[in-house]
């Protein structure tokens, strides 16, 4: 029996589940309408940060002062709701099947221009990558690669020491992750375009963007599948799947 006939059958007897609130989803599709549409979708926002703001960069009280080695930020969901239960479910449950759709969603939304260059994964934590074996944010490049043709450099890891990014106040993430990531094999030289779940404190993305920025990348930005929004969430839903 040829394997995508099995896989068909099979579904009408266990369908897969929806990754993001984990119903049975007879489409096959790895997020069930419900969900996609509740997506909480960030309209304006930070031309710096990706914070829900439509001023000015140097008015958005989230990244004012702060300075970045990555000229851009950006992600399409607020990390809420549906939206973080799908990371939760890539970054914690291993669903790399959610990865594409997640890749999908970024490519569909992403703003003229940010996604151009190559792609590259931020690193994982080594102690999590012993735990799981994987890294969520080279699989949902790696899925951004496949769509949009980009090309995908696996070259930057983490230094031994520090902890786990999560957890952490904004403070903390910063003194963990500084000087913690190095590039290996050499750094995309024209523009690399960061890419990881979701997007906190900026602090792990700024690292990253300054060890590429230090081994010859000439411009860095970083896309994300969602971030975190503090206080009144300035979003809308999304209007559809990805």
């Amino acid at each position: 029996m040829p394997g995508s006939l099995a896989r068909s059958l099979l579904s009408l007897v266990v369908p897969p589940l929806c990754a993001a609130c984990r119903e049975p989803e007879l489409s096959g599709a790895p997020v069930c309408p419900g969900c996609a549409a509740a997506m909480p979708a960030i309209g304006p926002c930070c031309r710096l940060c990706g914070a829900p703001f439509p001023g000015p960069v140097d008015s958005c009280t989230e990244c004012r002062g702060r300075g970045f080695a990555f000229e851009r930020a950006w992600a399409p969901f607020a990390y809420t709701g549906p939206a973080r239960r799908l990371v939760l479910g890539l970054k914690a449950g291993g669903l790399v099947r959610s990865a594409p759709w997640m890749a999908a969603a970024i490519a569909a939304r992403a703003p003229p221009g940010l996604l151009g260059g190559v792609l590259v994964p931020a690193p994982a934590h080594r102690e999590r990558l012993r735990r799981r074996g994987q890294n969520h944010a080279g699989d949902l490049a790696r899925a951004l690669g496949r769509r949009t043709g980009l090309a995908v450099a696996d070259v930057l890891a983490r230094r031994p020491g520090g902890r786990p990014q999560a957890g952490l106040a904004g403070s903390a993430r910063r003194a963990n992750v500084r000087g913690r990531v190095v590039v290996r094999g050499g750094a995309p030289p024209g523009r690399a375009v960061i890419v990881d779940d979701v997007y906190t404190t900026g602090s792990t993305l700024d690292a990253c963007a300054a060890a590429l920025r230090a081994a010859g990348s000439a411009a860095v930005s970083a896309v994300c599948f969602a971030r975190a929004v503090r206080g009144p969430p300035a979003v809308a839903r999304a209007p559809g799947g990805a």
